[in-house]
C-alpha cells in the first residue's frame, strides 16, 4: 500500500507538471479574458483520474486549478477565483468515476469538461455581468457563448489525445 501511495503522489506531481507545461507553453488560441485552447493541457489530469479514480482526480484537478491561478492570475472577485480555478479544474477529476474503457473515457472527459464549463458559466453570470451588458446580451447567454467555443475545442482535443494515450497506459491494481 505504501508503494502504491508513493507511486500515486509521484504520478500526481508529474501529471501536474505536464498539465502546466502544456497549458502555458502550447497554446493554440488564447481567449481575451481568460481561457485558451491548448494541445491537451487537461489530458494529464484526465489520465491521472482514469488511473487513480475520481476522488484523487478531483483533488489533483483542484491543485492544478490553484497552480493555474498562481501562474496566470486574473484579478477578480474572490468567489469568482474559487469557481474559475480550484472548483472548475477539480471537476476534471470526475472522469475517474467512469468505467475504464473507451466509452467510459469519452463519458468521463465530457462530464469533466461539462463540470468545468458549468463552474465558468456560474462565475461569468455572477461576476462578469457587466461585460454582457456592454455586449447587449444577458449574462447567461454571454457566459455560455464565451466559454462554450474554447472548451468545446479543448474537449475534442482531450478526447482524441486521451484515447490514444490510454491504449498504452496500464491501470494500477489498487485504486480508491
Amino acid at each position: 500500500m505504501k508503494k502504491n501511495n508513493t507511486q500515486m503522489l509521484v504520478e500526481a506531481g508529474i501529471m501536474l507538471a505536464m498539465a502546466v507545461v502544456l497549458s502555458e507553453f502550447v497554446k493554440l488560441f488564447k481567449m481575451p479574458m481568460g481561457g485558451s485552447v491548448t494541445l491537451g493541457g487537461m489530458v494529464p489530469i484526465f489520465i491521472f483520474a482514469f488511473r487513480w479514480g475520481g476522488k484523487k482526480g478531483l483533488l489533483v484537478g483542484a491543485v492544478y486549478g490553484i497552480l493555474d491561478l498562481i501562474i496566470g492570475f486574473y484579478p477578480a472577485h474572490p468567489l469568482s477565483i474559487l469557481l474559475d480555478y480550484p472548483l472548475a479544474y477539480g471537476m476534471l477529476g470526475l472522469a475517474g468515476f467512469f468505467k475504464k474503457n473507451t466509452a467510459g473515457y469519452i463519458s468521463g472527459i465530457v462530464t469533466g469538461i461539462a463540470g468545468r464549463f458549468v463552474m465558468h458559466v456560474i462565475s461569468g453570470v455572477a461576476f462578469f455581468a457587466s461585460y454582457a451588458i456592454e455586449a447587449g446580451k444577458t449574462p447567461l447567454v454571454y457566459s455560455v457563448s464565451y466559454n462554450a467555443p474554447y472548451l468545446g475545442v479543448e474537449m475534442a482535443i482531450a478526447i482524441v489525445l486521451s484515447l490514444l494515450i490510454m491504449k498504452f497506459v496500464k491501470l494500477p491494481e489498487a485504486r480508491t
